[in-house]
């Protein structure tokens, strides 16, 4: 562990985060919720908001695939997400839905933004909420060169939040 440089929870907790909020919206699967924890983790990123029926810690099938990313994370549990986006907005976050809509940034050419973002992972069947969408202020849709054009919402996550910590790759 050493050699890998990998910090213990505290040094975690101490460390400077990318300023990035995760936001899951209606997420069924417990696998999927861990591993988006592990992901955040694996990126440092601020934190998790989990938000309607996604499964939130302790359960041990989030434990499974998060593999102890549930106690370096911060997270917060919400009703709703239109909750979480408007308390979200009223501390500057710029909120972004990774969703396929008209108008959607491809992943690739998404800006450094040099200020707080959010990104919303949506429903495995549905997607991002509508009522979510109109309050977001932008999409990101991770380009596919394959017949299905969707991914599930685990591997999106570690996608986006990679091209999104990128820049504090570079700087180190």
């Amino acid at each position: 562990m050493e050699e890998l440089s990998r910090k213990s929870v505290e040094e975690f907790k101490q460390a400077d985060k990318n300023k990035i909020i995760v936001v899951l919206d209606n997420i069924r699967s417990m696998h999927n919720v861990g591993s988006v924890f592990r992901t955040c983790d694996a990126f440092l990123i601020e934190a998790i908001c989990l938000c309607g029926y996604t499964p939130q810690p302790p359960h041990r099938d989030i434990h499974k695939t998060a593999l102890g990313a549930t106690e370096t994370v911060d997270w917060i549990h919400f009703e709703n997400t239109v909750d979480a986006i408007r308390q979200l907005k009223e501390k500057n976050y710029t909120i972004f839905a990774v969703e396929q809509t008209e108008g959607s940034i491809s992943l690739e050419k998404f800006p450094e933004l040099n200020k707080p973002i959010a990104v919303i992972f949506g429903n495995e069947v549905e997607g991002v909420n509508g009522e979510v969408l109109k309050l977001c202020d932008g999409c990101i849709e991770i380009p596919q060169l394959g017949m299905k054009h969707s991914l599930n919402i685990s591997v999106a996550a570690g996608i986006v939040l990679w091209k999104l910590s990128e820049p504090k790759f570079k700087k180190d």
